[in-house]
């Protein structure tokens, strides 16, 4: 076997997105960090494709579309997570924090062995995903956003009522079926206890 003498330090950053704290301007009942939001996206994203292809005609990749979304807040290891009224309190302030992210993941992509890095630009770089995916993805993401703020909600934290009524509202006027599938058919049981659930079956 040939010696590969390469050192990166591409997943010691990776790892540190359990330490990035989300929803950083509330008051949480239950935190949450962005390498378990990452996964909740990644699988509901992953759902998401498998359902437009199986009722809606659809013709995506659902297994690339899952393996984009586990990186699809991956520059916020540098950047930390901005909280959404913040990045979108202003045209100025977007442009801005867009540069910021694009910097933040071509330091990450560089940081991989060279061989390697034309693998990973199209997971890192948001702007190389086909547009498809990126519309799965930003869905898969708003509805891990509204689950959260349920969850918060269930907890009798109201800090998340408004959030919650923002996100349900953009669910709402969604023009993907596959999200109003996903909403109807999943949704309703994850304010479900776990006795609950047991006795669903």
């Amino acid at each position: 076997m040939k010696e590969i003498l390469v050192s990166s330090t591409f997943y010691a950053y990776l790892s540190r997105l359990r330490w990035i704290k989300r929803w950083g301007l509330k008051r949480n009942a239950h935190e949450e960090n962005v390498m378990e939001h990452s996964w909740e996206v990644s699988v509901i994203a992953h759902t998401l494709a498998l359902i437009k292809n199986r009722y809606y005609n659809g013709t995506v990749d659902a297994n690339a579309i899952a393996t984009a979304a586990l990186y699809h807040d991956i520059s916020e290891v540098i950047t930390g997570d901005l909280p959404t009224p913040i990045k979108y309190h202003s045209t100025a302030i977007k442009k801005a924090y867009k540069q910021i992210e694009h910097q933040a993941e071509l330091e990450l992509l560089a940081l991989l062995p060279k061989d390697l890095q034309a693998d990973f630009a199209p997971l890192i770089s948001h702007d190389l995903l086909p547009e498809e995916h990126v519309k799965i993805i930003k869905a898969a993401d708003k509805i891990s956003a509204y689950l959260k703020c349920q969850a918060e909600l269930k907890a009798g934290n109201s800090e998340f009522e408004i959030a919650a009524e923002h996100i349900a509202l953009a669910i709402g006027e969604s023009d993907q079926p596959e999200v109003i599938f996903f909403m109807q058919a999943f949704v309703p049981s994850c304010g479900l206890t776990l006795d609950g659930l047991m006795q669903t079956h």
